[in-house]
């Protein structure tokens, strides 16, 4: 079942403005240690930086919330699995309103897919459920 759903396109100059006008002070409040040292290891680090803030924003928007009603900027944490692919981990207010848009005795699935160009970065979230279904009656 769909649970939510968020987008979010931003200018990888934007974000390049900003990071070199407010510095580490910026990156220090979007980012936690995790992202940030993963960003800073990349090739391109601002479109590392860039493809992190519009995961964050189409996440808050997936929630339903943008950053507000206790959703804060690191309560969404962009990761990779050992192939690379992105992964969303909630925590704080974004993982209570995730259980609040959950359907009662549903497990989230989320999903995130991160693109760049030269100029633009892209994020989608979708966040969908399923049923807990009991297996200790399932007969093999």
């Amino acid at each position: 079942m769909l649970v939510g759903l968020g987008s979010d396109i931003i200018d990888i100059g934007r974000v390049e403005k900003t990071i070199k006008k407010f510095g580490t002070r910026f990156i220090r409040r979007i980012f936690t240690n995790e992202e940030i040292k993963r960003s800073e290891n990349q090739k391109n680090r601002i479109a590392s930086y860039a493809k992190r803030f519009a995961a964050k924003e189409a996440c808050s928007k997936a929630l339903g919330t943008g950053f507000s009603k206790g959703v804060f900027w690191k309560d969404i944490k962009i990761a990779n699995s050992s192939f690379g692919e992105p992964l969303l981990r909630l925590q704080g207010g974004a993982a209570k309103r995730l259980k609040e848009i959950l359907p009662k005795g549903s497990k989230p699935i989320i999903k995130l897919s991160l693109s760049d160009d030269q100029s633009t970065a892209y994020a989608v979230v979708i966040i969908s459920s399923h049923a807990n279904i009991r297996t200790d009656n399932v007969q093999n």
